[in-house]
């Protein structure tokens, strides 16, 4: 199937690492040009290397999107390239914790890394999407929106006002040709996803792989899914394809959550 965005230029953050590497490789197998984003700029240009080598376009931009003078300097380096027409937004999540455990402060921190820099590049990417009638933005979040975690206090706070935030942005945008979901993975085979665990195993007292083994025995398929399952959801979200499929959050979790909707 021809997604329809060769030659389309995409905005990956989160790209260093796990789904949003995944993500970023698919787009530029799908002959899009990938604008890779995150902290790191040595996984970033391991990334820019592997699309070039296999005959894609990417350009690395190491930015830490939870600091404003970063942020506004990424938005100003992308605007040569032409308005962006796919936008993967993908952050990592905040620490593990019960709530009772966290401040106002924890709140507000977790908010200025997963909220706020997703509310600023809506606000500079979306007059071009509107200009060209097209544009295509999905956010990586977590079945947390579906069935808050145990001590993901944070992550269950934050992820669910991004999606109230989109949703409310899509039902404005589609008019323009712009769709706005959002992708919630389950448990996947990601360094977020250990540093999960860790901090599960820790709490139970045993190992990070006990604990990885007996997640997978409550997962219908009975493992945890791969960066690339997720990815091959994503792309069809971001392609041309997707032009009627919009608002909504669609969960890639091997069968793991109950809830109906």
């Amino acid at each position: 199937m021809d997604l329809g965005i060769r030659g389309k230029i995409a905005l990956v953050t989160g790209a260093s690492q796990g789904i949003g590497r995944a993500i970023a490789l698919g787009l530029a197998q799908e002959g899009a040009r990938v604008l890779a984003v995150a902290r790191s700029a040595e996984k970033l240009e391991h990334l820019v290397h592997e699309i070039k080598a296999s005959g894609g376009e990417a350009k690395a931009i190491p930015t830490d999107l939870g600091k404003s003078e970063e942020l506004e300097g990424l938005l100003a380096q992308i605007q040569p390239f032409g308005p962006i027409e796919l936008f993967l937004a993908n952050t990592g999540g905040p620490r593990p914790s019960p709530a009772q455990e966290l401040s106002p402060m924890d709140f507000r921190q977790a908010a200025e890394n997963l909220l706020y820099p997703l509310v600023r590049l809506m606000e500079g990417l979306l007059p071009g999407m509107k200009a060209q009638g097209f544009g295509r933005v999905l956010a990586i979040t977590s079945l947390a929106v579906k069935e808050p975690i145990e001590n993901l206090a944070l992550s269950n706070t934050l992820r669910a006002a991004v999606t109230g935030y989109l949703k409310t942005l899509s039902r404005e945008v589609a008019p323009h040709g712009i769709t706005v979901n959002t992708l919630a993975p389950g448990y996947t085979l990601t360094e977020r996803v250990a540093e999960v665990f860790e901090y599960r195993a820790k709490q139970q007292g045993t190992s990070l792989e006990a604990a990885l083994a007996q997640q997978a025995q409550q997962i219908p398929t009975g493992r945890l899914g791969r960066p690339e399952e997720i990815a091959d959801v994503a792309l069809f979200l971001l392609s041309s394809r997707s032009s009627y499929l919009t608002g909504q959050t669609v969960v890639v979790d091997g069968g793991f959550t109950r809830s109906l909707l």
